[in-house]
């Protein structure tokens, strides 16, 4: 522990000796690089980054920003659409060099470090023919994804992540090492099953794994009329559950398999993926394949870690979005979006439809802190914006796009919140589900040390 009573006015010779991790501080080389999260916009500077090399390290540093006072962010990934995975002036946990994963093939089971991000598990795991389901992008870190849900291209087959989280390690506020699972704390196991960040710094995870040696997979697109949209979404309801797809309404961006006259036109980008053989991949693809002839095919059989394609490092895209969850859709919701869309100029735009069901919704709501197990449909509308003269039109028509979607109710996913206060934040955690989990914020964080993520807190004792 740090026996020095600590300011604002961090000693980065001490805090180097005190931490088998990487310090780094304003002035080093790599310290704008390392303050640099995925989504761009966010410009903190924080007063030290520790890339901690343990579980010692992290109580470490939760002690120093208990004793010091100053802010403290974690970040795994850096995807937080919110900015949480950086601080500025405090200190920043850094995950990152936290990456040894531990494969038992026999038993399929996994313990992983939460500075791995989810293209590098599934790699590793894939290598062996068996996969655990985390989202639809290699670059999120594992920490984050997971204390959230996680909702991925196995959802309808496997359910979410968190269904396939067997135990965890996590520091809590107290700086104290707790192992959690079903019988050892099960109330924090409970919580750190959808409730994010504010119950302590999770530093490995123990996970289910599933043989997964091949998939159906990859891209296909449609042109985006209302038949088509409606027509798409009921029939990935009505599909096996062995199919998960991701249906991206929006502008056709200029790639290149698309001919230029395609460029800006309405388009369904899905990423499809069947978890099961060829042969019955290929029947469930035949009815999208039938409903308009397809812009592009890229849908095959391959491995499951091909569905995580290569990102560009220096994308730092500046967005803004709103998530909800719907329970019906028809030709009337279909015409909605593509009005919304065609009223923006926007380079980028999109109503990304997720259909849940199957594994998702079999498991009880009060099982984990994910209490959306019933919703049928999760929808996120999103688009880029250009510097900030930009950011207030682009948000105007996020909020109204939203709205015109919403379906009784503003029932949210954690994961894809963005700074939206603490209205939002209790909309991701309905009924008892918040109840329960501001009675465990108080017993493991009763000071709101871990309060850089969407907090879970009532009045200002927290």
């Amino acid at each position: 522990m740090l026996t020095n009573n600590l300011t604002a006015d961090l000693d980065i010779a001490q805090l180097r000796a005190t931490f088998d991790g990487r310090v780094i501080a304003p002035g080093d080389p790599g310290y704008d690089e390392a303050r640099t999260i995925f989504y761009g916009g966010i410009d903190r500077r924080p007063a030290a980054i520790v890339r901690v090399a343990h579980a010692g390290d992290v109580a470490r540093v939760i002690a120093l920003a208990r004793e010091s006072g100053l802010e403290l962010a974690v970040r795994s990934g850096g995807h937080s659409t919110a900015g949480h995975s950086v601080t500025d002036g405090g200190i920043v946990l850094d995950l990152r060099e936290m990456r040894k994963l531990e494969i038992d093939a026999e038993r399929r089971t996994a313990w992983a470090e939460t500075g791995l991000t989810a293209g590098e598990y599934t790699a590793a795991a894939g290598a062996r023919g068996l996969a655990t389901g985390f989202g639809d992008t290699g670059s999120v870190g594992i920490g984050g994804i997971t204390l959230g849900g996680g909702v991925g291209f196995l959802a309808r087959k496997y359910g979410l992540t968190i269904d396939d989280l067997l135990a965890a390690e996590i520091v809590t506020a107290d700086g104290q090492l707790h192992h959690v699972d079903a019988t050892n704390e099960p109330d924090l196991f409970w919580a750190i099953r959808g409730g994010g960040g504010n119950f302590g710094v999770a530093t490995r995870f123990q996970f289910r794994l599933h043989e997964v040696p091949q998939i159906v997979g990859g891209m296909l697109i449609l042109p985006a009329t209302p038949e088509t949209v409606a027509s798409f979404i009921a029939e990935a309801e009505a599909a096996p559950e062995e199919l998960t797809i991701i249906a991206n309404v929006m502008v056709a961006p200029p790639m290149p398999f698309l001919p230029a006259d395609l460029h800006g036109q309405l388009i369904i980008l899905a990423l499809v993926c069947y978890a099961g053989d060829a042969e019955a991949g290929e029947r469930a693809m035949a009815p999208f394949r039938k409903m308009a002839k397809p812009l592009a095919d890229m849908v095959r059989p391959m491995s499951y870690p091909e569905l995580y394609q290569p990102e560009e490092e220096e994308f730092h895209p500046t967005a803004a979005g709103q998530t909800l969850f719907m329970d019906s859709f028809d030709r009337s919701t279909a015409e909605t979006i593509l009005d919304y869309l065609q009223r923006s100029d926007a380079l980028m735009r999109v109503a990304q439809l997720r259909v849940l069901g199957g594994a998702v919704a079999r498991v009880p709501v009060e099982a984990t802190a994910f209490a959306h197990r019933q919703r049928r449909i999760m929808t996120n509308v999103a688009t880029f914006y250009q510097g900030p003269q930009e950011r207030q039109e682009r948000e105007a028509w996020v909020a109204a796009f939203a709205e015109a979607l919403r379906q009784g109710d503003t029932a949210a996913y954690v994961n894809f919140l963005g700074d939206e206060g603490p209205a939002r934040t209790r909309d991701a955690y309905p009924g008892a589900t918040w109840e329960r989990l501001v009675a465990i914020k108080r017993r493991y964080d009763p000071e709101n040390l871990f309060r850089l993520n969407q907090n879970i807190r009532r009045g200002s004792k927290l």
